[in-house]
């Protein structure tokens, strides 16, 4: 066969289907370095934000969502336990939150972006047990001045529904709220807030 009889259009199939070999071989080499330099699930879990449903929280509900290990409370308030949350402000240590448990944006009254929901970690600030949620009023064992909230049985630290600390208890803090923002009204995302609340 001489030079002038080469077969151009079989050339032509075996340069694409070499090339496409060496793609392929190039893609099994790139995809477990490429993939090295991104976080794993673990170093995810260990910081990343976490989304939250909320449209199907029932009012007087609470929701458990995990985030850094940790449980994040969502509670959906009625309006009765948000009107009680003032009569209380005697009772619980920094009514005004001062203390920087919180984001900024939910230093007021309800520590909370929308009052109807109060989002907050579970962990009490004593030693860190956690607390039960009690949204009855006056029940027998917590006191006729018990308007609802959150009780530690560890050694008997008491919250009210803004997570707001009683005054002589253990516990030396409100409530600890990460920060969250809200992407749309049934959608919270935990962990990250971009800078403002919406």
């Amino acid at each position: 066969m001489s030079a002038g009889d080469v077969d151009l259009k079989k050339r032509r199939n075996l340069v694409i289907a070499a090339s496409a070999m060496g793609a392929v071989g190039a893609g099994f080499v790139a995809v477990p370095f490429i993939a090295s330099m991104l976080p794993s699930e673990r170093a995810k879990a260990a910081g990343a934000p976490v989304e939250a449903d909320i449209g199907k929280l029932e009012e007087g509900a609470i929701m458990l969502v995990k985030w850094r290990g940790k449980v994040v409370w969502v509670v959906s308030r009625t309006k009765e336990m948000l009107t009680l949350l003032p009569e209380l402000d005697e009772t619980v240590a920094d009514p005004e939150s001062k203390e920087p448990q919180q984001p900024a944006y939910c230093q007021n009254p309800t520590r909370s972006i929308k009052e109807k929901y109060f989002i907050c970690v579970g962990i009490c600030t004593h030693l860190g047990c956690s607390p039960t949620y009690r949204p009855e009023v006056a029940p027998a064992d917590l006191g006729p001045e018990w308007k609802g909230g959150f009780f530690c049985p560890c050694h008997g630290s008491k919250f009210d529904l803004a997570g707001r600390v009683f005054k002589g208890v253990p516990a030396p803090l409100n409530l600890v709220i990460p920060k969250h923002v809200y992407m749309n009204d049934s959608v919270i995302l935990i962990g990250e807030d971009g800078g403002a609340a919406s």
